[in-house]
């Protein structure tokens, strides 16, 4: 079984203008001195108990909501990091980017429009760098892509630009 490291996964943002219903073709990479990126995910649930069983409650996911939380240092001259951070001031579909994550082995990818929150672009330390934080959330579960070289090229996905 292989293993493969976290900075193989490739995350690319995007500006969402309202309305569109597909991103376009020019992503940014979200890479630079970024040096953790957690998994948020969070599941809606119910159990319930049937006669047919023996009483025991089951679980059923009812709800996805994928996200991310991407953390690291800012550099306002990186293009992915300034496209977050210039969200920070804004509300409803002023917060919504299109979002892509391209899987550590590159054979598949998902994408769809998400939600930023808890943008931190520049605190800390005074002598400290400064941090770079957010949360990504998709709004609905993303659309899954098999990607026809995956696997073949060290992670990248074949046809996405990240600068």
């Amino acid at each position: 079984m292989a293993r493969l490291k976290n900075a193989e996964r490739q995350h690319f943002v995007q500006a969402y203008k309202p309305g569109e219903s597909e991103p376009g073709e020019e992503w940014l990479e979200l890479a630079k001195y970024i040096s953790s990126i957690g998994d948020d995910t969070q599941e809606g649930t119910e159990e319930e108990a049937f006669y047919d069983g023996d009483g025991t409650p089951e679980t059923s996911v009812i709800s996805v909501a994928e996200a991310y939380t991407p953390e690291g240092y800012y550099d306002p001259e990186d293009d992915a990091q300034e496209l977050i951070a210039g969200l920070k001031r804004k509300t409803g579909d002023g917060r919504k980017i299109w979002h892509k994550v391209v899987r550590s082995d590159g054979k598949k990818e998902w994408v769809g429009r998400a939600t930023v929150s808890a943008i931190v672009a520049g605190a800390g330390d005074a002598s400290a760098y400064e941090t770079f934080s957010c949360n990504i959330r998709f709004d609905q579960i993303p659309k899954e892509t098999d990607l026809p070289n995956g696997g073949d090229n060290g992670g990248n996905d074949g046809g996405s630009s990240g600068e």
